[in-house]
């Protein structure tokens, strides 16, 4: 299972060229993020971080815009059939990932959560691993269109770096509450962790279906 090499893609080159920008925005807002938030770590709500905020708002809005391209192109022109509903849900999963980028970044700029320089490796940790995993769930959805052999490589980096985030997430709680900080920054604190965390999360849940319709077109 997961042997042959085969391009969804036959007579549908405008269709392939729209789905590999959209896998490239989801790259561009995991990067962007990254940056993001060493930049709030470094600086809070600096003029830096705003335009790294408005930087991931408008990769969010051409994701949309495209994901709405690829949907009508789907529909009007008919294109592949028999999976036009496998790669609407691709498109819209990774539509997600994209989505709660742009809102944990806009929860750090409105809220401007008070975080202790102690914890600083810790979250730039955090950020760093749900990044990659939605790095490699773009390379492994992107696989799923060029050469599916690869989408379980890519899918097992998922997991990995989804299981480590739940480990780091889980530390960095454990050492917020075990501290001094007043209980209000304690629980924005957590909260912040958990919606970070979640982009892990969501990235996690898109592979597990990725792998089902991967089967699907191997058999």
């Amino acid at each position: 299972m997961f042997h042959l090499k085969f391009s969804l893609f036959s007579q549908t080159k405008s269709l392939e060229n729209k789905i590999d920008l959209f896998h490239d925005k989801l790259l561009d807002a995991g990067m962007t993020f990254k940056k993001a938030i060493r930049i709030y770590l470094a600086e809070q709500k600096s003029e830096e971080f705003k335009k790294a905020s408005k930087q991931i708002k408008q990769i969010e809005h051409d994701a949309d815009n495209l994901r709405r391209d690829i949907e009508q192109k789907l529909y009007t022109q008919n294109l592949i059939p028999d999976l036009r509903a496998d790669v609407l849900h691709i498109v819209e999963n990774l539509d997600k990932v994209i989505n709660k980028f742009d809102e944990v970044t806009y929860q750090f700029f409105v809220e401007i959560p008070e975080i202790p320089a102690d914890y600083h490796s810790r979250m730039i940790e955090l950020c760093d691993l749900v990044s990659d995993c939605a790095e490699n769930m773009a390379i492994a959805s992107r696989s799923f269109f060029r050469d599916f052999s690869l989408v379980r490589d890519f899918s097992q980096k998922v997991y990995y770096m989804e299981h480590e985030s739940d480990l780091v997430s889980g530390r960095l709680r454990e050492a917020i509450f075990a501290s001094e900080l007043p209980l209000a920054n304690k629980l924005q604190l957590s909260n912040v962790i958990n919606e970070v965390a979640d982009i892990g999360d969501i990235a996690e849940d898109f592979i597990d279906e990725l792998l089902i319709f991967t089967i699907k077109r191997d058999i």
